[in-house]
């Protein structure tokens, strides 16, 4: 059977992308910020896994403003870069993995989660900067991705309470796919920042810092978080968190947690939590805060 081996968390900012593409990053900088992603890109060569399932948001290129899906899913065999006004990243087209996609699809909905099935579409920096940050610049991504879109730019946008909820059934339908796959999840976006308005450039160390601690500690309390206060917090944009809660939701820790008759009546038994391989905080990145955790489950 299919299993999840590990979680990876990390932002999205354009901005890296662009320094990236345009041979920045060893400059004053950028520099710090893409050494903290170095220990990663060994990691991710070690622990190459058979397929990413990567949690995003469309930045209005897949998806105008005029259709919006709140979860979406993309189910085709390739996704090329999108252009976002001036032109594509230069990067390898995502290879997609439409069988495992698809049963993913069949067994979210059938718990009553409604998805938006996605046959063709453009992928943009929210998708190909993380795979940027972890592979570097190879001649093709290391394995299939299997896009996974979530709308937190048009309000209404889905409560953390809703993420974590169905990141437990994305976990249960991979694990119950019928074939030998070791899948990584991603959770991308984040972290503390504000695009517009009078707090335009507002970034919050403490709230960033705290939701990385619960994150791993305490992913069930984290995920009853108002949006109120990942607006007041974090920032307007800070609610793309929300996406983080998804991989955290799909971790064997929250997935694998049953009642045990043999325990006692109301007891539960868990697996064990997931360890800490990675964990990264950097400011600024352009007027961004940059969270990145990896998880691994044991």
């Amino acid at each position: 059977m299919a299993r999840i081996s590990s979680s990876v968390y990390t932002s999205h900012v354009p901005a890296i992308g662009a320094a990236i593409d345009l041979g920045k990053s060893h400059e004053p900088y950028w520099e710090p910020l893409f050494k903290g992603y170095e220990s990663s890109k060994e990691w991710l060569k070690n622990e190459k896994p058979d397929v990413i399932f990567l949690v995003y948001n469309d930045h209005a290129t897949a998806f105008s403003l005029e259709v919006i899906p709140t979860f979406a899913i993309g189910t085709a065999d390739s996704y090329q870069p999108a252009d976002e006004g001036w032109g594509p990243r230069p990067v390898p087209v995502v290879k997609g993995h439409s069988e495992l996609a698809s049963h993913i699809a069949q067994s979210v909905i059938q718990e009553d989660f409604d998805l938006t099935i996605v046959n063709k579409m453009d992928v943009d920096h929210g998708l190909t900067v993380p795979l940027s940050l972890m592979c570097g610049q190879p001649s093709q991504w290391p394995c299939p991705v299997i896009p996974f879109a979530v709308n937190v730019v048009q309000y209404p946008v889905p409560s953390g309470k809703r993420c974590f909820e169905l990141g437990k059934a994305i976990g249960r339908a991979i694990q119950s796919f019928p074939k030998d796959l070791n899948v990584q999840i991603w959770g991308t976006g984040g972290m503390s920042h504000q695009l517009q308005g009078p707090r335009a450039g507002l970034i919050n160390k403490e709230f960033d810092n705290a939701f990385l601690d619960r994150l791993v500690e305490d992913p069930a309390g984290l995920a009853s978080v108002p949006h109120i206060d990942y607006v007041r917090e974090a920032g307007s944009e800070g609610i793309e968190l929300v996406m983080w809660l998804i991989a955290r939701g799909a971790m064997n820790d929250v997935v694998n947690e049953v009642w045990g008759s043999d325990k006692g009546v109301g007891s539960k038994v868990k697996s064990n939590a997931p360890v800490v391989k990675k964990r990264f905080y950097h400011v600024p990145a352009s007027n961004t805060a940059v969270g990145h955790l990896i998880l691994e489950n044991v």
